[in-house]
């Protein structure tokens, strides 16, 4: 580089980087990231040296994909905290003692314990919003969670049982994800969850639908379970729920009552996977109806539509009967003035 060049970049720098021997000194550093240590702003020296507070963003701590086994130090200006992927095993109750302002956690992927979480370790963040700790190795729900809550993540643990003091006072949790643990049985410990819309507990080892699920309820996900049967009025107590999803259980035509799924509202269903022998019937409202793998030997028109005219016919647009024991040429040809808004059947 000639002198010139050299002039002018010291005059575009701070004046202590161009009395350094070498003037790209400050480009290297620490894991590469001394550009960003330049500008950072630390605030006094409060964020802890394994991670990243970038100025732009002076509310948020990136300490994700770190290598860490212990939680880092918290100042109480953050509200952003990123610590997934790392190998923390422990949250002791003094980790987060400063963190009162806590808005997000992340803490995903790691290998935190169920009994290395301190029973005061979550006292102080009265305005968590979101809460992430999927893939982790908890074997129970963490005590003394947040009521301020809004979106909860505890998917692939090893939680096995789920109780009313769980999820105590968390009038504001709408999200709530449990799939893929070891739940065997939920009864009716989240009767309570009043702005729940979002449930997911597929991946588990319920044997049958739990008792007074929230009544609120928008999305509710059952998939790979080993549930036989579905309750006498079990939509019912939904004013507002739109997908169903029951795929990989043990469902079969005797487990569902009459009617069932013939009810307004509903959006998706997905029985695929099961052991039905028959079409139940759907509430002529229905769009999507996924029944591919079970043993369905006949297609029943009047699953879809009892009358058929300019006003009366099914608004299903997606069925899917592949893997069935009914091929095309069991299909009525009156159907297509029932299904006159299906894009896809596949059979």
């Amino acid at each position: 580089m000639s002198p010139v060049s050299l002039l002018l970049l010291c005059s575009l720098l701070p004046c202590s980087l161009c009395h350094s021997q070498d003037p790209f000194s400050w480009l290297y550093g620490r894991s590469g990231q001394a550009l960003a240590a330049l500008q950072a702003d630390r605030t006094g020296g409060d964020c802890p040296e394994e991670c990243d507070c970038p100025p732009s963003y002076p509310v948020a701590m990136y300490c994700d994909g770190r290598g860490l086994t212990s939680m880092p130090s918290i100042p109480e200006r953050i509200k952003y905290l990123y610590l997934q992927n790392n190998q923390i095993s422990a949250v002791p109750d003094a980790a987060m003692v400063n963190a009162s302002n806590l808005v997000w956690l992340m803490m995903h992927h790691n290998q935190i314990r169920s009994d290395a979480i301190g029973k005061k370790a979550f006292l102080k963040l009265a305005k968590l919003d979101r809460l992430y700790l999927q893939h982790n190795n908890l074997t129970s729900v963490p005590s003394n969670l947040p009521r301020s809550l809004r979106d909860l993540r505890l998917h692939h643990n090893s939680i096995d049982k789920i109780t009313a003091a769980d999820f105590e006072g968390m009038d504001n949790l709408t999200v709530l994800y449990l799939h893929d643990n070891s739940i065997s049985e939920i009864s009716s410990s989240l009767k309570s969850l009043g702005s729940l819309t979002l449930l997911d507990i597929s991946g588990n080892k319920l044997k049958k639908i739990p008792e007074s699920l929230p009544a609120h309820l928008h999305q509710l996900y059952l998939e790979s379970n080993s549930i036989d049967s579905v309750p006498e009025g079990f939509l019912g107590g939904f004013s507002q729920l739109q997908y169903i999803r029951m795929a990989h259980n043990q469902l079969t035509d005797k487990g569902i009552p009459p009617n069932t799924f013939n009810v307004s509202g509903l959006v998706e269903l997905d029985l695929s996977f099961n052991r039905l022998e028959r079409i139940p019937i759907v509430s002529t409202t229905l769009q999507h109806l996924y029944l591919q793998a079970n043993s369905i030997k006949e297609f029943t028109l009047g699953s879809f539509c009892s009358i058929v005219d300019i006003s009366n016919f099914s608004r299903l647009r997606t069925l899917r009967l592949d893997g069935n024991e009914i091929g095309r040429q069991d299909i009525p040809s009156e159907s297509s003035q029932c299904l006159r808004q299906a894009f896809e059947i596949d059979i």
